[in-house]
C-alpha cells in the first residue's frame, strides 16, 4: 500500500505544478481498466478543489475557462489526446444522496475507460464511489497556503 503524499502549496502557481504532477503520476500508473479514471477532491469551502481541476484541465490542453459546476452539478470538457476523450467535473455539495447522481448517467460515466472524472464533496455520495477512486484532500493553511494530502 502506497503512502500519502503531503505537499504545500503557497500560491496557484505552485498549485498547478501539483496538480499536473499527481495528473501525470495517476495516468503514469493506471491499470489496465474498462472503467474511468475517478478523484475524488474533498476540502472545506473555497479550500481550492475547482483551483485543482482548473489546474488539470489547463494542463490537458482544455482551453474553455473552467467554472465550479455546483449549480449545475456536472459539467463535460472534451479532451484531444489519445487515451481519453471526455474530462467530467462534477459537485456533490448540493446532492442529498446518491441517487441523484445516479440520475445524471453516473454508472455510465465511471463505466467508460476514455473518461476522467474529478468529483467534489465525494462524501456527500460516498455508496457510489468506485472502489479504485482516487482522494485527494486540500485544507486552508497559513498566509494562503493549500495543504494537500495527495495518494
Amino acid at each position: 500500500m502506497s503512502r500519502a503524499k503531503h505537499i504545500i502549496s503557497k500560491n496557484t502557481k505552485e498549485t498547478e505544478e501539483i496538480a499536473k504532477q499527481f495528473l501525470d503520476r495517476i495516468l503514469k500508473n493506471k491499470k489496465t481498466n474498462s472503467r474511468a479514471l475517478v478523484v475524488g477532491l474533498s476540502g472545506n469551502l473555497g479550500a481550492g478543489k475547482t483551483a485543482f481541476v482548473q489546474a488539470i484541465a489547463k494542463h490537458l490542453g482544455i482551453k474553455n475557462k473552467v467554472k465550479s459546476p455546483t449549480f449545475v452539478i456536472m459539467k463535460k470538457y472534451p479532451l484531444k489526446n489519445n487515451h481519453h476523450k471526455f474530462l467530467f467535473h462534477i459537485d456533490a455539495y448540493r446532492l442529498k444522496n446518491e441517487a441523484e447522481l445516479l440520475h445524471l448517467g453516473w454508472e455510465e460515466i465511471i463505466g467508460d475507460k476514455e473518461h476522467l472524472v474529478f468529483i467534489e464533496w465525494p462524501e456527500n455520495v460516498p455508496k457510489i464511489m468506485p472502489v479504485h477512486a482516487k482522494f485527494v484532500y486540500i485544507r486552508h493553511g497559513k498566509n494562503r497556503e493549500r495543504h494537500f494530502k495527495l495518494p
